[in-house]
C-alpha cells in the first residue's frame, strides 16, 4: 500500500537526485505515493521527464528557499499518512519505507533508520540536547534513546507534522530539525529510532567549509537557544520517569 509523500530538495545535486529516485523507484515502489522534488536553483536535469513508478511533482523554485520553507512547501502537496523528508546524498541499499512502517505504533510521529556515513564503521550516534557545551566544547554524551533526528531522513506521520505546523521557517538552514523534534515530542508523539534499517550518507558539511554556511549554522543555534520549545524540551527530557526505547 502506497503510504508515503517523499520530499526532495536539490541545491544543484541533479544526479544524486536522480540516483535516489531510481533507488526508490527499484526498491521502494510499494510505500511511496507520490515524490516531490524542488528544485532550489536552477540546474539542467529533467526530472519529470523519468518513467517511474509513482508519481512525480516537481516545484521550480524562483528564488532559493530554506530548508523548512522547501519542505512545508511540498507538504503541500502531500495526502498520504506518512511524509518523508529526505536529502539527496542519501543512500538506498533495500526496502527502507517498507520496512520503516511495519507495525508502527499509533503514538509514534517521527520515525528514523539507523544512519551508516561511508568513512565510519559504525552507525551515526544519537546525539542528545543541543547546549553550547556540545557544540563548542565537544562534550557529547549519547542518550539512551533517541531525543532528535537530523533533517537527512525524517519520516513523519502526516497528522503529527500538521499539528506542529511543519518546520520553523525562521531557521534558514540547521538546527529545524531538532526544532522540530522537540516540538513534536512535545505534542506527546513518541520519535522511533528503526535499529534494523539502515541507510547511507554521503555527509556534506558545508558549515566546515564556507563562511556563508557557517554564519547560518551560528544564527540558527543563537535562535535555538533563545526559543520557548528548546527549554520546554529541556525541562521535559530532564523530568522523564525513564529512558524511551526505541527497537
Amino acid at each position: 500500500m502506497s503510504q508515503v509523500t517523499v520530499s526532495i530538495v536539490s541545491h544543484g545535486q541533479g544526479d544524486w537526485v536522480l540516483r535516489l529516485l531510481g533507488q526508490l523507484g527499484a526498491l521502494c515502489q510499494g510505500a511511496v505515493a507520490k515524490v516531490v522534488v524542488t528544485v532550489n536553483i536552477p540546474e539542467g536535469h529533467a526530472f519529470d521527464s523519468l518513467a517511474l513508478p509513482f508519481p512525480l511533482e516537481v516545484i521550480a523554485n524562483t528564488a532559493p528557499q530554506g530548508f523548512g520553507r522547501n519542505h512545508n512547501q511540498a507538504f503541500q502537496r502531500c495526502d498520504s499518512p506518512w511524509f518523508l523528508v529526505l536529502n539527496p546524498d542519501i543512500g538506498l541499499t533495500g526496502d527502507a519505507l517498507g520496512l520503516l512502517l511495519r507495525d508502527v505504533p499509533q503514538t509514534v510521529g517521527l520515525i528514523a533508520p539507523r544512519v551508516q556515513e561511508p568513512q565510519d564503521t559504525r552507525p551515526t550516534p544519537e546525539r542528545d540536547i543541543i547546549t553550547p557545551w556540545e557544540v563548542f566544547f565537544s562534550q557529547r554524551t549519547p542518550p539512551p534513546a533517541p531525543v532528535w533526528f537530523p533533517g537527512m531522513f525524517m519520516l513523519f506521520r502526516a497528522a503529527a507534522y500538521r499539528q506542529v505546523a511543519g518546520f520553523d521557517e525562521r531557521f534558514h538552514l540547521y538546527c529545524e530539525d531538532f526544532d522540530i523534534c522537540a516540538r513534536t515530542r512535545l505534542k506527546g508523539w513518541a520519535l522511533l529510532r528503526r535499529h534494523t534499517v539502515t541507510v547511507q550518507h554521503d555527509a556534506q558539511r558545508h558549515s566546515h567549509l564556507r563562511w556563508r554556511y557557517l554564519s547560518w549554522h551560528v544564527a540558527s543555534l543563537l535562535r535555538l537557544w533563545t526559543a520557548g520549545a528548546f527549554w520546554r524540551y529541556w525541562w521535559y527530557l530532564k523530568h522523564l520517569p525513564a529512558p524511551l526505547k526505541s527497537p
